[in-house]
């Protein structure tokens, strides 16, 4: 089986594990709306959260960087008054510094990482969603703003939201393979991330949408909110400045018109009912908390055999 997975962030790193562990034709297209350029260094948090997360080698407590990780560096910047506030651990900064050497080269993203893929080891296909400049923004209530890692790491999500925004999502195309990534699967998955951060900025490049629009009836997605909560991340923060409730219903309608399948928690299961109705698609209840491979295996084979 083909199986293509929109992704970014904690919830997709856990569920990509699992997902591998079911040995199909893994193609995963991740988020590219959160990339940075910081100490001249091109950032990519949610294409190398995925790419540490499916190599084994994460930090599973923290649920972002790498396992071991050691900020030697960064207490040395921070020391001599240098911009320290998004911490990079050492063994991190090799695959920055990596990534922005052959950018400079002119290799395009999908590229580099495809590169850095094959030396983690990845057991599947990991492409950006573009190549093209793609960014996050957030407008807060107090009139600023700023952009997204600025909001969420040095702002801790602190300031009210105002709006959203994805600035270069009109110009970008999608990366090479993506479309076809799409098209050619047999199932679409997507991951339980937060549906305006992680997975609206890949829905805005122009024909990624569509694409998937086009195969509904193969998409099936897994609600990050349970229990009316991120398990992870700011979503709560963010949901509502675009018109969403935060429950497991309203992160099922992000995704409106691209469902087939929608996966809830059992604690949502009184809103199983609501979105089936609402939203027109099969709605399939289980425990989704991924406290190991194990689990996220379960909830993965759950999700496919909800789609049928």
């Amino acid at each position: 089986m083909k199986v293509a997975a929109l992704a970014g962030g904690i919830g997709a790193g856990k569920l990509l594990r699992g997902l591998a562990r079911l040995e199909h034709e893994l193609t995963v297209i991740g988020n590219v709306g959160d990339d940075m350029t910081h100490l001249g260094l091109h950032i990519s948090p949610d294409l190398d959260s995925v790419t540490y997360w499916l190599a084994g080698v994460m930090d599973r407590e923290r649920g972002w960087g790498r396992a071991g990780e050691t900020f030697r560096a960064m207490e040395a910047l921070a020391a001599i008054g240098g911009e320290s506030w998004f911490a990079l651990g050492d063994l991190d900064l090799a695959t920055h510094l990596y990534r922005t050497a052959r950018l400079a080269e002119g290799a395009p993203l999908t590229q580099v990482t495809a590169e850095l893929a094959q030396r983690f080891g990845l057991p599947c296909r990991l492409l950006p969603a573009t190549d093209d400049p793609l960014r996050t923004w957030i407008r807060t209530r107090d009139g600023r703003d700023l952009p997204f890692q600025r909001y969420w790491v040095a702002e801790r999500a602190a300031p009210a939201v105002e709006a959203i925004r994805f600035e270069g999502a009109e110009e970008a195309r999608p990366a090479p393979g993506v479309l076809e990534a799409i098209a050619a699967a047999d199932a679409i998955v997507i991951c339980p991330s937060n549906p305006v951060v992680s997975v609206m900025p890949t829905l805005a490049v122009p024909g990624v949408i569509e694409a998937i629009a086009a195969r509904r009836d193969r998409v099936a997605g897994i609600s990050p909110i349970v229990g009316g909560a991120p398990l992870a991340g700011m979503a709560d923060k963010l949901m509502p400045a675009m018109g969403l409730e935060v429950s497991a219903a309203g992160a099922a309608e992000a995704y409106r018109g691209l469902l087939a399948a929608w996966v809830v928690d059992e604690r949502d299961r009184d809103l199983a009912a609501k979105i089936e109705e609402r939203e027109g698609v099969r709605t399939g209840v289980t425990d989704t908390i991924m406290t190991d491979d194990a689990a996220a295996e379960r909830l993965a084979r759950f999700a496919l055999e909800t789609l049928g």
